[in-house]
C-alpha cells in the first residue's frame, strides 16, 4: 500500500484519512494550526504542521509519499490570498512534488473558493502533471455531500495510485 499525504487535513480530510487507513494505506495529514494536530492523530494519521501559503513548510511532508491530496477547495481568506494559494503557491508546491516521490496528485477543484480561481488551479495541476506524466485527478464532487465527496476522493486516490491518466472524478 501507499503513503498518502492530505494537505489541509480538516474534517473532510480526516474522514478521507480514516477511510484510506482502513484500506491499508499510511496517511500523513497537514494542518497550519498546532491545536489540530491531535485531531489528525486521532484518526490514525501522522500529523504534520505545515502551511500551503508557505510551501517550504510542506517540503518534508512529501518524503516517501505516493499520492498527495490537495484539499483546498474550501480554504478561507481574502480573495487575493486564495488566488495566490491556487496560483503561484500551488505552482511552487507542484514543482516540489515533481522532484519528490509523489506519483499521483488529487486536487480538490470544487468548494467555497471562487470557481474561476479553482479552475485556474485545476489547469495548473493538469498542465504540470501531463508535462511530467504524473497521474492526477480533479476532485469535482460537492463537499456539501460528504458521503459522495469521500467516495469520489477515495476513487481519485485509487486511480492516481494505479497510474491512470487524470481527469475529473
Amino acid at each position: 500500500m501507499a503513503r498518502c499525504l492530505i494537505i489541509a487535513c480538516g474534517c473532510r480530510g480526516q474522514s478521507l484519512g480514516r477511510a484510506l487507513i482502513d484500506r491499508g494505506h499510511a496517511v500523513r495529514g497537514t494542518t497550519r494550526d498546532p491545536g489540530r494536530l491531535a485531531d489528525i492523530e486521532s484518526v490514525g494519521a501522522e500529523a504534520v504542521l505545515g502551511d500551503p501559503d508557505r510551501v517550504g513548510t510542506l517540503a518534508r511532508s512529501l518524503e516517501h509519499v505516493g499520492v498527495a491530496c490537495v484539499l483546498l477547495g474550501s480554504a478561507t481568506g481574502a480573495p487575493e490570498q486564495l488566488a495566490a494559494l491556487h496560483g503561484p503557491r500551488l505552482e511552487m508546491l507542484l514543482s516540489r512534488m515533481v522532484d519528490s516521490t509523489v506519483r499521483g496528485i488529487v486536487y480538490e477543484s470544487v468548494g467555497s473558493v471562487d470557481p474561476a480561481v479553482l479552475d485556474r488551479g485545476a489547469a495548473l495541476v493538469r498542465d504540470r502533471c501531463e508535462d511530467s506524466r504524473i497521474p492526477y485527478a480533479l476532485l469535482r464532487a460537492d463537499p456539501a455531500g460528504h458521503a459522495a465527496w469521500r467516495a469520489a476522493a477515495l476513487d481519485a486516490v485509487a486511480l492516481s495510485l494505479d497510474g491512470r491518466p487524470g481527469g475529473a472524478r
